[in-house]
């Protein structure tokens, strides 16, 4: 299996999970937030076939080719990874406070079979003092993670309730993954293309 990310969070969780797997940076920017005038589902599950599909014709790997994308959600808008530092902190300070929930799209391709699917895990993050934000900021943690927020660190610190998959807050829902594998290989018609 092809882990099509460049994520180094992701790659551990795959590891833990015990996953066979080699990473490779799928080489392509996730659109921007204005380019897919979706939901927060349909944005991951479109970013993850994207990555996915961009490693299965780069390398033509007749193996399985996984693509994974996470968004954060909170009313209607959609976060994905910030640009920069004042974005971070204008969405830690949008995010601050809320339910909002972390959504991640996974997209699995193998010799002609595609599956879609996601999970969605709802976070209740506590109101964050601004120097709190500031002092998170400065870690750096925030660079590369959907909504300006590394799961683990901010569960720790900033979360007081997560409904449903934890594995979903660190960018790689591993019970969702292991249905879809289970599903392609006991119904692998019902999941061809062309």
């Amino acid at each position: 299996m092809v882990l099509a990310s460049s994520s180094p969070l992701r790659r551990q969780v795959v590891a833990a999970a015990g996953f066979d797997i080699r990473a490779v940076d799928p080489g392509i920017e996730e659109p921007a937030r204005h380019a897919l005038p979706r939901g927060p589902v349909q944005k991951a599950e479109a970013n993850a076939y994207f990555k996915a599909r961009a490693v299965a014709e780069r390398y033509g790997t007749d193996g399985c080719v996984l693509g994974v994308s996470t968004v954060v959600a909170v009313g209607d808008q959609i976060f994905g990874p910030p640009a920069g530092r004042l974005e971070a902190e204008q969405m830690l300070r949008a995010l601050s406070g809320t339910r909002h929930a972390v959504v991640t799209g996974v997209a699995l391709l193998e010799n002609g079979l595609r599956l879609i699917a996601s999970e969605v895990t709802y976070v209740t993050m506590r109101q964050m003092a601004e120097d709190e934000i500031a002092e998170y900021l400065d870690s750096g943690n925030w660079i590369g993670t959907p909504g300006a927020y590394a799961g683990p660190e901010m569960a720790c610190r900033f979360v007081d309730e997560v409904e449903g998959s934890y594995s979903n807050l660190l960018g790689l829902p591993v019970e969702l993954v292991f249905r879809m594998i289970a599903e392609m290989q006991d119904h692998p018609e019902a999941h061809r293309h062309n």
